[in-house]
């Protein structure tokens, strides 16, 4: 799925006047479990925070994270982000890869027990020189989707190494499988603790333990990420809001601040 990310300026969230507004131009693909953000970048996005573990690489140059808006900024060219943890991000001007891992996969699992120690930490030089050419090959050769989406995947891999042995609990796996199978319409805790023949309260603690999230947190992340497939498949913003879910598209953009820290209304399809 190939994109154009136009991320403009958000009101209200820049510190200086003089700030270049956030903007972007590349490419979004998602797979079960994961998504990668790969283009040009500049400017600051607005503090954010979601459920996803997040992996960035300046491809070509240097970026910022900080964690606390009044907070010193940390420059990297490669960061890894725990999940939840809010951040801000700003680059000038260069090609920049996120790789979104969710944290209940065994990679995701096995990346914050190795490296999430901290709010954001910087990723060792030979991990990230690894992962940096493996995506920049694959975006100077025009890499369709799939190819992109296992290049993705193969740079993960190398950060991830041998992976955590213990699964997701199954029950909580099938209750994942139901979330996103029934995102179209409404969701309760309730019908799918019912699904896996949980009670609501069992399924409310078993769901924060294998995954690290609050069930509407997870829904609500989950939903966006639909919301980004069908509105980059050519659809409109409002249409992808129904799609996904949402209660309106207001819900949707409100949401889509929080999590991504900008508008989607600025993400263009090429």
């Amino acid at each position: 799925m190939e994109t154009i990310l136009e991320m403009a300026e958000l009101a209200g969230l820049n510190e200086r006047a003089d700030l270049r507004p956030a903007r972007a131009e590349g490419r979004v693909h998602f797979w079960l479990g994961g998504g990668i953000w790969i283009g040009r970048a500049d400017g600051r996005t607005g503090c954010h925070a979601h459920h996803a573990l997040q992996i960035a690489l300046a491809l070509d140059g240097t970026c910022r994270f900080r964690s606390d808006p009044a907070g010193d900024w940390l420059e990297t060219r490669g960061a890894l982000i725990r999940p939840h943890q809010r951040h801000e991000f700003e680059v000038a001007h260069a090609v920049v890869a996120q790789l979104f891992v969710e944290p209940e996969t065994l990679q995701g699992r096995t990346l914050v027990q190795r490296f999430a120690t901290t709010e954001i930490v910087q990723l060792p030089a030979p991990q990230r020189q690894a992962m940096a050419a493996i995506l920049l090959r694959a975006r100077q050769a025009g890499a369709p989707a799939q190819a992109m989406v296992a290049a993705a995947q193969e740079a993960i891999a190398v950060l991830a190494g041998p992976l955590e042995t213990r699964a997701v609990d199954s029950r909580v796996a099938k209750a994942v499988g139901y979330i996103r199978a029934n995102l179209v319409g409404p969701l309760s805790l309730a019908e799918v603790a019912s699904a896996v023949a949980l009670s609501p309260g069992r399924f409310r603690h078993l769901f924060v333990v294998e995954t690290g999230a609050a069930f509407r947190a997870y829904v609500l992340w989950l939903r966006l990420n639909r919301a980004v497939e069908v509105a980059m498949a050519g659809q409109s913003w409002t249409h992808a809001a129904q799609a996904a879910g949402f209660a309106d598209s207001a819900h949707m953009t409100r949401t889509f601040k929080r999590m991504i820290g900008m508008n989607p209304a600025t993400l263009i399809r090429a």
